[in-house]
């Protein structure tokens, strides 16, 4: 069984490095939207290429476990977290590159002033990405629950924005398009901030053997 538990401190490394990969996809999405700065988003949106083939590659090497080792109890449950993990984490980085299109399209358009609460979300998002990567790693309860209560902090900051935007459309309408992109990307980081919930309640599951996803 010392074998499984190498490939298992080799899988938690990888699972590090690719919310790494993402946290920086992330944070630079927001930076180029903040600076206007198309070249710097649209290099993002090619960086995700390299998140999607470590996804892949993730996938392939857990299921090589499950296969070789055919794990049981605790080394069973902490793979099959890691395959959803490692979904989640995919997805964080499509997000991250949905919100640099929109930046790169941002870039080209008439300026307009990005409201603040956007950056405040990111920062708090990045927070909850490396706390809930964290939680799974320590199989920290603490650490995990932190996460989950950023979440609903994250929502009211989205929901505000909703307000925000409506404003902003009545006093520059010629700008509607612009200003719906910027909805956009606050709806990214709330879905962003919904997979990094997800990741704490499979640590839940590591710890508890239930499955708590959906409210359950």
């Amino acid at each position: 069984m010392l074998h499984i538990h190498r490939e298992i401190e080799d899988l938690k490394r990888r699972i590090v490095l690719e919310a790494t990969m993402a946290e920086d996809n992330l944070r630079d999405s927001i930076r180029a939207l903040m600076n206007r700065d198309a070249e710097l988003a649209l290099e993002i949106v090619d960086k995700d290429k390299a998140l999607d083939e470590q996804e892949v590659e993730f996938e392939e090497e857990c299921l090589k476990i499950l296969a070789l080792y055919q794990p049981v109890a605790v080394d069973l449950r902490y793979i099959v977290a890691f395959l959803k993990v490692n979904n989640d984490i995919e997805r964080i980085g499509d997000l991250a590159s949905n919100i640099a299109r929109g930046a790169a399209s941002l870039a080209v358009k008439e300026e307009l002033a990005i409201p603040a609460d956007i950056p405040v979300m990111s920062e708090m998002v990045q927070k909850m990405l490396k706390k809930s990567i964290e939680a799974l790693i320590d199989l920290d309860h603490k650490k995990s629950q932190k996460v989950q209560n950023m979440d609903d902090k994250v929502d009211e900051l989205h929901h505000s924005m909703y307000k925000i935007v409506g404003q902003r459309i009545q006093e520059y309408p010629d700008l509607v398009d612009s200003w719906m992109e910027v909805l956009g990307t606050s709806r990214y980081l709330e879905r962003i901030a919904d997979h990094c919930t997800n990741i704490c309640e499979d640590v839940e599951y590591m710890l508890s053997g239930q499955i708590i996803r959906h409210g359950n």
